[in-house]
């Protein structure tokens, strides 16, 4: 079922859904089952799958010479994507990204998604490679999200790369794409990624998952911009517990967020133990969670970072 079906469906009901991350080269299946085990309690109508492009680094041949070579650390999302439709019964939505594809690789990643059964995408540009301060997309790939909606959108249409194909069959994909409530890093103002958010619904998104924020202000004023700007689908708000000291600095860091003072504070206070650091940014999200059912929002949607137990006792609490 799309995700918009999902909130029709819901009649209004604030629904959860959990984001996770494809596990590490060389672990198994069993790996998601420990993280989505314990949350399907809360039943979850989908769960995103995230994508993770290849990495350049450079090994020591037997020779002695190093080689640069492309390593993926994360592969498996669209196997992911089946196992976990077959196991649990919900579904999936995974993420396709620019980086690291060809227009003719996306092409291909779409025909495989279709003939699993997914119906949902969340289209993203991706980020830039480890150690490369810009992004830059694969040679014959795309450079922005809306470049690769618009391929999705297109196969939807019944319309391939190759023009010649013969009674082409059309996908039907519920394709979304991300919103930045404090703005996309790179965006010069908050006008100026509005218009390319306005462009990506115009051009056939039909949801919007935010970046992660810890001011539910942000939110809705992020919501109330997008209304006034002629954006009218569903906005759904995306929620991660601030569990470790660390993530004071090396969140807003890399995902271009600011933390409210009183969050700050209280993390501050207890740094020195982790178990009550991590209570505190439960308790934080809890908070959150709780206002902004209040308010209405269709879907919570947890990054869980492979955090199931500081997940879980936030859904808990909340649903």
């Amino acid at each position: 079922m799309k995700v918009t079906d999902h909130i029709t469906k819901a009649k209004g009901k604030t629904l959860a859904s959990f984001e996770i991350l494809p596990p590490l080269k060389g672990k198994n299946f069993q790996s998601i089952v420990e993280v989505l085990d314990p949350l399907m309690d809360f039943n979850p109508p989908f769960i995103n799958v995230t994508y993770h492009r290849a990495e350049t680094q450079f090994k020591k041949m037997p020779d002695g010479r190093f080689d640069e070579v492309a390593v993926r650390k994360r592969p498996g999302t669209v196997g992911i994507c089946a196992a976990i439709m077959n196991r649990y019964k919900v579904d999936a939505v995974p993420h396709l990204i620019c980086g690291g594809f060809t227009i003719e690789e996306t092409e291909d990643a779409l025909i495989d998604l279709d003939f699993l059964g997914v119906e949902n995408i969340l289209c993203l540009r991706g980020d830039a490679m480890h150690g490369q301060t810009a992004f830059y997309p694969e040679k014959g790939g795309h450079a922005h999200a809306i470049d690769l909606l618009k391929q999705a959108v297109k196969m939807n249409h019944g319309e391939y790369l190759e023009n010649d194909i013969k009674n082409p069959v059309s996908t039907n994909f519920c394709l979304g794409v991300a919103g930045y409530p404090e703005k996309h890093a790179e965006a010069p103002n908050m006008i100026a990624d509005m218009k390319h958010l306005k462009d990506k619904v115009d051009a056939g998104a039909s949801f919007i998952v935010t970046q992660m924020f810890f001011d539910n202000q942000k939110y809705f004023d992020f919501v109330k911009i997008c209304r006034e700007s002629g954006i009218h689908v569903p906005i759904i708000p995306g929620l991660k517990p601030l569990t470790t000291i660390k993530q004071l600095t090396s969140l807003p860091r890399t995902f271009n967020i600011n933390l409210p003072q009183d969050l700050v504070q209280s993390i501050q206070k207890v740094q020195h133990d982790e178990a009550a650091v991590m209570q505190a940014g439960i308790e934080w999200c809890v908070q959150q969670s709780k206002e902004l059912m209040k308010s209405g929002v269709p879907v919570l949607h947890y990054y869980t970072m492979s955090n199931v137990k500081a997940i879980k006792t936030i859904a808990k609490q909340v649903f």
